[in-house]
């Protein structure tokens, strides 16, 4: 390759570096090391048919072609998408900051203190707006968060009713969502007028939108009392703008709300990324799904953030979980807060009073006007009956670059937003064909009545009144960010989780506004460039994986493992065989997959993994014969959770697909095949990938993500579709399984241009220096710590496991101590004590250099000498830098020290710390106490004395 080559940009180590990788593991040559890491039975020497790399000017060229086949309209589509400023200060130090994009789920709190303020903020925004007691870190986007909801109320109340009841008024990409997930569980939907429809006995919960999806105010606290009344709950679905005005959901009694802080500062980016959210009552408080901040106390008192109670709980819990979400919606999360943090109460009432006074006044010149307006009460929508003239409405919008939305023949819909201005209002009147008539003293329509508008304080925490300049907003962000470990500071090692470089070409045409400003639901030659790059990654996927579709639907891995579950339930279905519904689940396996299976309402039975890490295959041939009759699927990661290539995962495959089921490659570790292995040519029928790891998308502090569902030909048919655009999927389909019919659209660009520029050589040999990075790291750390599974070779794949279990039971010091300790040293722990407790699993990337794994390695070294100190006697085990690791620097510049290791000890263990230090915020989190003393919003400031 070329220097001016992209892959050389992302790809870390040079070619004098990979010899000297190669050296070290005795190979000659890269090829040599994937013939021993990899099995024969499954690579392949085709190579990937896509086009040549493109540069990265080349590649920002093209993207600016697809940009212009897009059209911005002005979107008055609404139905939970809107227009909205997103503020120069939080867009340059928020979205476009690789301090916040590149960060990682705040798993190892210490170093997340930063991200975690912004998501504390974010839950105290929410409880706030809606009135309820406890919010979660952000769910996928509303409909998700409706069906999580839906399932809430299942969980947490007696009432024996099979049916959840939903409000008519709701999205209807709500209820689409909602009944997709229903239909798996065995739960019956009825669509209806919760006013005169609902009937509390037969339903175990009730879903109604506030205000409506037309537009509609109604007093909805009959709803809420009649379910109470027989035990059942109640949810909200409701927009966090027009709570500013209105009684939100919790003072009208109901249990849970769910929405989306879109509109507070996100794009619309074509349907996503954006933070939806699940707020309840405290009694609700451990059926929760999802993340949950709370704060607790660090080792010396200090108050400190962590994610709390069911933290990971679907890795867990497993088939026991509440829910199956691992990917959220982090980095808009914080966006969102941000933007409330900036306007404060007072901006967003502004803001609200805005947005509903223009709405008010167009109302009155419509019905001014002749026309009708349906709705009789509004925040910001109308619904206008215009008998046969819809057609020409819409004509007559789209000729001045408006969209209204779509209703029937006789109706049309609008919704106002943030960016409503006088000449859209008079844009809107000219559609209508009516006279603005400006000047009248004709008195504005009110949209609701006095006692429906709300009297309650919101966001009075001081952090919502303080940052209202530009430069204080500039100097809030640069201090969180700065009491973070994110990408930008240095390598993060976690085994499982793929954190690369997420390059600034691929990051780039994401805030580009003829890919931002784009609603979902636009008509479709608005947005041909979309299309364009969408089907050209969905094309690329399909090559690189070996299957014969893609949807790009799922917005996160989750989602993508219920989509690819439910396409084989619906498979074995439309063959006769409908009681196929068990799953065999290694016992290695992402706990993501036993939640997906029950999610997809198949049963799980647990497969055995050898000594080696390996799938027992006499314990699965013997669970595959049993269960001959209703064996529905395997789901296998490959290369194994445990960092190897299983050379009989062939044998797997003939084996599930000789008893009838259908075999599920998890494509969590996807960037140990690309270009060298293709799951739909070693006998899987269908995997989801993780775009934001193996294709470049960052992982934002714990979200977006976007998690593809490939398959093969014969399931084709079951990808997930969308009511509102039959174009997004199949008419067979399931369902959707995210509100949007391409799901995170607005982050495609990324994925789309790491694939283009890396090219087909750039690709495979991206594969193989992870291996060989990995293979590195284990050889030098293997004389160390023992790596716990290697393939038959000798070789891990790209990841790999080191044990600290003999030296905890030597010495008392654990794996968890090492994870702290390496705080020390500036680094992000390995993923600690998944899948084996008591280890950590590294994985280094292709992007990180040799110096970074030399340094990672050195660090590990430097460790394990300190462990051996503590197994001499030198240091007592409690009283040793690794157990009160981490060490901020308040607690080694205290006036008196009574340690056995020195202050230099703990602050540098390493001379080059010394030269670029980092200054954790706090020492050790006790998690304990942060459960037992559970807070989920912003503490007092009296909590900081």
């Amino acid at each position: 390759m070329s220097s001016a080559a992209f892959a050389d940009r992302h790809i870390g180590p040079s070619s004098d570096d990979v010899t000297h990788i190669l050296r070290t593991l005795g190979v000659n040559s890269l090829d040599e090391l994937i013939d021993q890491a990899v099995p024969s039975s499954i690579r392949h020497d085709k190579p990937l048919e896509l086009d040549a790399a493109l540069s990265e000017t080349e590649a920002l060229d093209r993207l600016h072609q697809l940009a212009e086949r897009n059209q911005v309209f002005t979107s008055l589509i609404g139905q939970g998408y809107y227009g909205t400023h997103t503020p120069g200060v939080i867009l340059r130090n928020v979205m476009e900051s690789p301090a916040w994009y590149t960060a990682y789920t705040p798993y190892q709190p210490e170093i997340s203190q930063g991200r975690l303020e912004a998501l504390l903020n974010f839950q105290t925004m929410i409880c706030d707006l809606v009135g309820l007691d406890i919010a979660n870190a952000s769910m996928l986007d509303e409909a998700t968060a409706a069906a999580e909801a839906m399932t809430l109320c299942r969980r947490s109340t007696k009432h024996d009713g099979t049916v959840f009841f939903v409000d008519a008024e709701c999205h209807p990409q709500t209820i689409a969502v909602v009944t997709t997930r229903a239909e798996a569980l065995g739960i019956a939907i009825v669509v209806g007028d919760p006013l005169t429809e609902y009937s509390p006995a037969e339903s175990f919960g009730v879903l109604v939108q506030h205000p409506g999806a037309s537009g509609i105010l109604r007093d909805l606290r009959s709803v809420v009392d009649a379910a109470h009344a027989v035990g059942a709950l109640a949810v909200a679905a409701t927009d966090l703008l027009a709570c500013c005005l209105i009684v939100p959901p919790g003072e009208l009694g109901v249990d849970a709300a769910v929405g989306s802080a879109q509109r507070f500062g996100v794009p619309m980016g074509f349907g996503g990324p954006h933070a939806g959210f699940l707020a309840t009552r405290d009694a609700h408080k451990r059926s929760l799904p999802g993340r949950l901040v709370g704060v607790s106390v660090d080792a010396a008192g200090r108050p400190a953030y962590r994610l709390a109670l069911q933290t990971r709980e679907q890795h867990i819990r497993r088939e026991k979980a509440t829910s199956n979400i691992c990917t959220a919606q982090v980095l808009l999360a914080v966006m969102a807060s941000m933007y409330a943090v900036y306007h404060g109460p007072d901006g967003l009432r502004t803001i609200a009073e805005r947005t509903y006074g223009h709405t008010c006044d167009l109302a009155r010149r419509l019905a001014a006007g002749g026309y009708t307006v349906a709705n009789d009460t509004w925040f910001d929508t109308l619904t206008v009956s215009a008998p046969g003239r819809a057609a020409e409405l819409h004509r007559r919008a789209a000729e001045r670059r408006i969209n209204l939305r779509p209703v029937d023949d006789d109706t049309v819909g609008l919704s106002l937003d943030e960016t409503t201005s006088h000449s859209t209002l008079v844009t809107i009147c000219e559609t209508f064909g009516v006279e603005p008539d400006w000047s009248s003293d004709t008195p504005v329509a009110e949209g609701f009545p006095a006692r429906e508008r709300r009297t309650s304080d919101f966001l009075t925490h001081p952090v919502f009144h303080r940052y209202h300049s530009e430069t204080e907003m500039l100097r809030y962000l640069r201090r969180l960010a700065d009491r973070d470990v994110a990408l930008d500071r240095a390598m993060i090692p976690l085994g499982s989780c793929t954190m690369k470089l997420n390059a600034t070409t691929e990051m780039e045409p994401v805030t580009w506004p003829a890919f931002a400003q784009i609603h979902p639901f636009a008509p479709l030659d608005q947005a041909q460039g979309y299309l364009e790059l969408i089907h050209d990654l969905e094309a690329d996927l399909a090559e690189i994986t070996g299957y014969d579709a893609v949807s790009l639907q799922p917005n996160a891995g989750s989602q993508g493992e219920l989509a690819g579950l439910l396409a084989i339930a619906k498979y074995h279905q439309s063959r006769g065989e409908p009681d196929r519904d068990l799953c065999l689940i290694p016992s290695s396996a992402h706990g993501t997959n036993a939640a997906s299976a029950v999610m997809a309402g198949m049963r799980v039975v647990v497969v055995a993994c050898d000594d080696a890490g390996n799938v027992d295959i006499d314990d699965l041939r013997a669970k595959a014969a049993e269960h001959r009759d209703d064996l529905a699927a395997l789901m296998v990661t490959y290369p194994s959770t445990h960092g190897v290539f299983e050379a009989g995962i062939t044998e797997i495959c003939d084996i599930i697909h000789e008893h009838g089921g259908q075999v599920y490659v998890d494509g969590a570790n996807l960037n140990a095949l690309v270009g060298v292995a293709r799951p739909g040519w070693f006998g899987g029928d269908v995997s989801h990938l993780n775009l934001h790891k193996t294709f470049c998308i960052p992982h934002g502090g714990g979200g977006p993500g976007v998690g593809p569902v490939a398959l093969r030909d014969h399931l084709a048919r079951f990808l997930p579709n969308h009511p509102l655009v039959p174009e997004a999927g199949p008419e067979t389909g399931p369902g959707p399984i995210s509100a949007a019919p391409w799901g995170s659209a607005g982050i495609l660009p990324i994925s789309w241009a790491y694939a283009k520029m890396m090219g087909p050589d750039g690709l495979r040999r991206a594969t193989e220096v992870a291996i060989a990075s990995a293979n590195y790291i284990a050889t030098r750390l293997s004389g160390h710590f023992p790596v716990l599974y290697t393939g038959e070779h000798g070789r891990v794949a790209h990841e790999c496991i080191v044990d600290l279990r003999p030296l905890a039971k030597t010495t008392g010091i654990g794996a968890d101590d090492v994870a702290k300790r390496l705080v020390d040293y500036g680094f992000h722990a390995p993923t600690l004590s998944f899948p084996v407790a008591g280890t950590l699993m590294i994985e280094p990337t292709e992007s990180e250099s040799l110096a970074e794994l030399d340094r990672f390695c050195d660090a590990m070294i430097a460790i394990k000498g300190e462990i051996d100190r503590v197994a001499a006697g030198e240091w007592p085990a409690d009283d040793s830098p690794l157990r009160h690791a981490p060490h901020t620097a308040e607690d080694l510049l205290t006036a008196e020290w009574t340690r056995p290791y020195t202050r230099e000890e703990g602050a540098y263990p390493l001379d080059a710390l010394r030269r670029d230090k980092y200054w954790p915020p706090v020492s050790r989190i006790d998690g304990g106490y942060g459960d037992r003393n559970l807070m989920c919003a912003c503490p007092p400031p009296e909590a900081f004395e």
